[in-house]
């Protein structure tokens, strides 16, 4: 059974672990030469803003297939993040992160089952009207992944080096596809 859980700072040295691993940082940049996803992350203060911010601001989950750790979710609101990363977003909006770190659990659907929870959890808060979501604009596999789940595209933009998709999931196409 697959199981999102508060990353806690025992996780600290697995996100990192998975971080390095070349399907995630292929998945999280087109730098050739990124040595790590999220570069530079401190996966210590990423699972304390947790306490900082609060869990309905800044969460960094870990997925767990019977109890074994397969995969990282981010979630925040991206309106009240501090950092504006999503730029001056609307009031509602949410965002996700998410990667598999095990390659050997690539391709069995656990990812569209991580989706699933993260995106309930999202929409758990009434006042969440949509998720938005950054897959690079050459991962072109994420962008019909994100689509199946009835993501639709809003355009182009450059998060730091990387260009990227932003694509958009309404709570009414959510509700309405399940």
């Amino acid at each position: 059974m697959l199981a999102l859980r508060p990353a806690t700072h025992a996780d600290v040295a697995l996100l990192a672990e998975w971080a390095r691993r070349p399907h995630v940082i292929r998945a999280t940049s087109d730098d050739p030469a990124a040595v790590e996803a999220w570069e530079g992350a401190d996966w210590a203060d990423e699972i304390g803003q947790h306490d900082v911010l609060g869990a309905d601001v800044h969460e960094i989950l870990v997925a767990e297939l019977d109890g074994r750790p397969i995969g990282m979710v981010a979630l925040q609101d991206a309106h009240r993040e501090p950092s504006h990363y999503w730029g001056d977003v609307a009031p509602g909006i949410r965002a996700l992160d998410i990667w598999i770190g095990e390659p050997d659990l690539l391709g069995q659907g656990h990812g569209s089952a991580m989706m699933h929870l993260a995106i309930e959890r999202l929409f758990a808060d009434p006042a969440a009207g949509a998720i938005v979501i950054d897959p690079l604009a050459s991962n072109t596999a994420a962008h019909r992944f994100y689509r199946r789940l009835g993501f639709v595209d809003v355009g182009e933009r450059r998060f730091d080096d990387d260009r990227c998709l932003v694509m958009q999931l309404d709570r009414s196409a959510w509700t309405l596809s399940r």
